[in-house]
């Protein structure tokens, strides 16, 4: 065989780079790969393990919004990545500094109750973690829901589910943390 031969032969083996199959694989992969949830679309992918609910892809607490903006605001307000703390395994952001400094100094006042656990099913001994979209503030506490069902029977008589959610958290807790 001829070296010319030889080349054109080594050159038609070599795999070809195709745009249309790269693109179908690219499309499969993003399928396949595990995604972080949008924010405020549910808490399907919140960590069920931890005390504090967060996404597990971000480390981000209540979906990156500003816990002060509920009290402040009366609505969710997506916090900054400029004002972030940590705090109880959490990274949580803030509209501004003021937020941000309040929360340091009172997490257990502005953060939500029962790490952002849905205190309607923890009422029954279930741990579902709450949406910053299925929210309360109750008794000057922040209180995240699961469902919206769950937030409107809670609303229409939050005594009895946060007395049996308060006795119930320290061994949901407990069973979180291991």
């Amino acid at each position: 065989m001829t070296p010319e031969r030889q080349e054109a032969n080594r050159i038609a083996a070599r795999p070809h780079f195709r745009p249309q199959i790269a693109l179908i694989a690219l499309a499969l992969v993003a399928a396949l790969w595990p995604a972080a949830e949008p924010a405020g679309s549910g808490s399907a992918l919140a960590a069920t393990t931890e005390r504090v609910v967060t996404n597990r892809y971000s480390g981000l607490a209540i979906e990156g919004f500003d816990p002060l903006a509920y009290f402040v605001d009366h609505r969710p307000e997506m916090g900054s990545p400029d004002f972030e703390a940590a705090q109880g395994g959490a990274v949580w952001r803030f509209t501004n500094e003021g937020n941000r400094a309040s929360f340091v100094a009172h997490p257990d006042v502005y953060g939500p109750q029962f790490g952002g656990y849905d205190p309607v099913d923890l009422a029954r001994g279930v741990t579902v973690g709450g949406s910053p979209m299925f929210w309360l503030v109750a008794g000057d506490r922040l209180y995240l829901f699961g469902r919206e069902e769950t937030r409107d029977a809670f609303a229409a008589n939050p005594a009895p589910y946060a007395k049996e959610a308060t006795a119930r958290w320290p061994s949901l807790e407990e069973q979180l943390a291991q």
